[in-house]
């Protein structure tokens, strides 16, 4: 991992060697002393010390965002950063959208937003309403015999959808918050559980904010799938995508072939979220 610092040694889903002792009052204890090479995992910025990382989930064969458009609504940039974490790690991710059966014709409205933007790309999206039982069915299917990663914000549904997938499991769930419209925290550290039927759920606390680390900044267009497909049209091999003539990425943009919130994240990625130098994207 590049000498990053992390805040967590041992992730769930990490395959360790141990030893098992036993004391002189005959409790056993499991000391862990070695962790196998990860093939993969999901990584972000830890919340509290900027400088150090957080290992969310290791050796997953596909990662589920869950997400929902109201109560609360989860943002395209948020959504951005987790998709090229994934990318940058080859784990194949999908959002799972919850909560169908509030919506009203205006969050169908941008719902559709959604649809459009991500499936475009690629990324398989699930209409969910785990209040209903609505759709779990294809998303169990398609878990089935694989290691899953869910994650999503505090109150977008994530304890309800596993209760849902294996009501045996029979999570705590909690109640959205009347004032800020947001979820509360009943998942405190990620867990890994067998699912009925073959495969793991690994369920993982609410997250507000996603930071992506341990990238270059050169690398982040290849974490985007849509803009990485046009790389070799741009007039300059070493284009940024930001201010230079000739570039693929940015005629894209004005023709619409590439939303605006996408190429958004990308610039926050590149330049920062306060960046004073980002530029007009319709110049």
């Amino acid at each position: 991992m590049k000498g990053i610092r992390t805040t967590n040694p041992v992730a769930v889903g990490d395959k360790v060697k141990y030893t098992v002792e036993e004391n002189e009052s005959h409790n056993v204890t499991g000391v862990i002393t070695d962790i196998e090479e990860r093939r993969n995992y999901i990584i972000r910025k830890a919340s509290n010390l900027s400088k150090e990382s957080q290992i969310i989930a290791a050796n997953i064969d596909q990662a589920f965002l869950i997400i929902t458009i109201k109560d609360p609504l989860t943002l395209p940039g948020f959504i951005d950063r987790f998709l090229v974490t994934a990318e940058a790690y080859r784990i194949p991710a999908s959002l799972v959208i919850n909560k169908l059966d509030i919506y009203n014709e205006k969050d169908y409205q941008k719902l559709e937003e959604y649809l459009w933007t991500y499936e475009e790309i690629g990324y398989k999206c699930y209409q969910v309403s785990a209040e209903k039982n609505f759709n779990i069915d294809t998303l169990r299917d398609d878990m089935r015999g694989k290691i899953n990663v869910l994650a999503g914000h505090s109150g977008v549904g994530k304890s309800s959808i596993i209760n849902r997938l294996d009501p045996e499991l029979d999570l705590k769930t909690g109640q959205i918050s009347d004032y800020h419209r947001q979820g509360k925290h009943t998942t405190t550290f990620s867990e890994m559980f067998e699912m009925n039927g073959g495969g793991y759920l690994i369920d993982t606390p609410g997250i507000r904010g996603f930071g992506v680390i341990d990238m270059e900044k050169e690398e982040i267009s290849h974490f985007f799938p849509e803009i990485f497909k046009l790389l070799k049209d741009c007039r300059y091999h070493n284009c940024t995508h930001i201010h230079e003539p000739g570039c693929a990425v940015k005629a894209a943009l004005e023709n619409g072939k590439i939303p605006v919130t996408r190429y958004e994240s990308y610039l926050s990625m590149v330049l920062g979220e306060d960046s004073k130098h980002r530029p007009d994207i319709w110049k």
